[in-house]
């Protein structure tokens, strides 16, 4: 980079806090650094023109995990260890919530729901019957019942004569949640430099040095808030996983509202007004689409364009206005990580698909790792 006196001394010379990622957790951790260290040099780096990853490219899902995928997770984890992540999840929705308030949010409190489809009768036998000890295990957590049957009252076809309702899940508008956060950290004196890739830091001891390509800088502390893209840099177990996503044009007289979820999660959709935002897919071929190569395959797509066809919005005329797709980090674990690297290095990622949930809470975690 050809910079100026002036660039390198504003930007560049005597900064306390880089954070790599400007994405819910990056954009968090810098806000709960600000709070700590209101006089200290916060610098964020961010690759991409908007936010990278999936913080402005998911579902606006204000979501903690459907019962057929909290049945799916007791069976890789403890009951205390699948308790502990629903209530981080839940607590970094209030916490979202009470930092940027729901008007920002757009937070439409219209309940979750989740549907079986008529082939998935094990699953759907499964979730009815341990219905009750699911609320059971949750209900220290929320006080009440959270996960109840109801008749299909949206005219989908296909599926099992129940839906699974839950009262506690909302939808948000993800493009004014990632603007609200933008504003609030430049309000807050944060610099923001996007297009910027670090390509490699050395952690000196008493300070870092970052690599931006053949140009590097000087920090006390760097805090990598990149998720699905991590493991490059950090060596942190994290395997990106693509979602493709698609919405379609208006639908007249459409009757659905609120989050639902399909198949353990693989498959969610939502409305947005008077569209139908449908995503997931990649359990069609979990290899192509472990991948931080933004894009879409026709095997997705063609499902996509399936479930809405015969079961989402069967007998209505619809079109697809838009595709797109984001990157998440998961693992074999659903819990996050959030470490200390090296004495100076520290990470915030692997959120599992609940960055919405869960974002907010491991900035702010990563951020008091300091």
């Amino acid at each position: 980079m050809d910079l100026s006196y002036w660039e390198l001394k504003n930007w560049f010379t005597n900064v306390d806090y880089t954070v790599v990622g400007s994405g819910i957790v990056g954009l968090h951790a810098a806000l709960r650094l600000r709070e700590r260290f209101p006089e200290r040099k916060i610098l964020v780096l961010e690759k991409g023109v908007l936010p990278q990853g999936a913080s402005t490219k998911n579902a606006g899902f204000a979501c903690f995990g459907s019962i057929s995928e909290i049945i799916d997770d007791l069976e890789t984890h403890s009951e205390q260890e699948v308790i502990d992540l629903i209530k981080k999840r839940w607590v970094g929705l209030q916490l979202l919530r009470k930092r940027l308030g729901d008007t920002a949010l757009d937070f439409k409190s219209y309940g979750g729901y989740e549907l079986f489809l008529k082939e998935a009768e094990s699953t759907y036998a499964e979730c009815i019957e341990k219905l009750p000890f699911i609320n059971g295990v949750l209900k220290p957590l929320f006080k009440v019942a959270v996960f109840a049957k109801e008749e299909d009252r949206f005219g989908f076809a296909g599926i099992q004569q129940h839906l699974v309702f839950n009262p506690f899940e909302a939808q948000i508008d993800t493009g004014n949640m990632m603007q609200a956060l933008l504003k609030k950290a430049v309000s807050a004196n944060i610099l923001i430099l996007n297009q910027q890739t670090v390509t490699g830091y050395l952690d000196k001891g008493n300070e870092v040095e970052v690599a931006l390509g053949d140009f590097s800088f000087r920090t006390q502390k760097l805090l990598f808030a990149t998720n699905g893209f991590a493991n490059a840099l950090t060596n942190a177990a994290v395997i990106p996983a693509r979602a493709q996503v698609l919405i379609t044009e208006p639908i007249a007289d459409l009757v659905i509202k609120g989050t639902f979820h399909l198949d353990k999660g693989y498959y969610y959709f939502r409305n947005i007004g008077n569209r139908i935002l449908l995503g997931g897919g990649r359990n069609l071929d979990f290899e192509a689409e472990n991948t931080t190569t933004f894009g879409h395959t026709e095997i997705v797509q063609k499902k996509l364009e399936q479930l809405l066809k015969e079961v989402i919005l069967p007998n209505q005329k619809f079109k697809i206005a838009h595709r797109w797709s984001g990157i998440m980090g998961i693992g074999a674990r659903k819990n996050p990580i959030v470490s200390q690297l090296s004495d100076n290095v520290y990470c915030g990622v692997r959120l599992g698909g609940m960055g919405v949930a869960i974002g907010s809470l491991v900035g702010t975690e990563l951020a008091d790792l300091i």
